[in-house]
């Protein structure tokens, strides 16, 4: 997972009003490592309002919807930390692991950071990260 992951796309200080903002900064992020074009961050929303990507742990997964694929130019996460958190529709979300994968690239990337989020021990780690190094060190599997 590390060659996903580019360290410019892992923000520890972040603050957003609002769950659709929250959104959009991680694909900003992703935008801005050249993983994904514009067209992608409206797409993550789009996926969101179908469904929400909050998956527990305080933690929310957005990705774009499968028509978005030609958005994509790499596969790419982004790790964006919240730490006064975001209200996610009821739900407190401190991070946000967004994704940008094509050919259901999505679904490996997902059952990985399932098993990563899993672990009590290393979804604190994540959600109290400080460090870019921390965040790095946590998504190598």
């Amino acid at each position: 997972m590390p060659d996903l992951l580019d360290p410019r796309a892992v923000l520890l200080h972040e603050r957003a009003p609002d769950r659709e903002a929250a959104i959009r900064r991680c694909g900003r992020a992703l935008v801005e490592v050249g993983a994904v074009t514009e067209p992608y961050v409206a797409a993550m929303l789009e996926r969101e309002r179908s469904i929400s990507t909050y998956v527990g742990e305080g933690v929310a997964i957005p990705h774009g919807t499968n028509a978005s694929k030609d958005a994509i130019l790499r596969d790419a996460l982004c790790f964006v930390r919240f730490p006064d958190g975001v209200d996610w529709d009821g739900e407190q979300v401190t991070v946000c692991v967004g994704i940008a994968a094509r050919e259901g690239g999505h679904v490996p990337l997902l059952a990985a950071l399932a098993e990563i989020l899993m672990d009590p021990d290393r979804a604190r780690t994540l959600r109290e990260a400080t460090e870019v190094a921390q965040v790095m060190k946590e998504l190598t599997l």
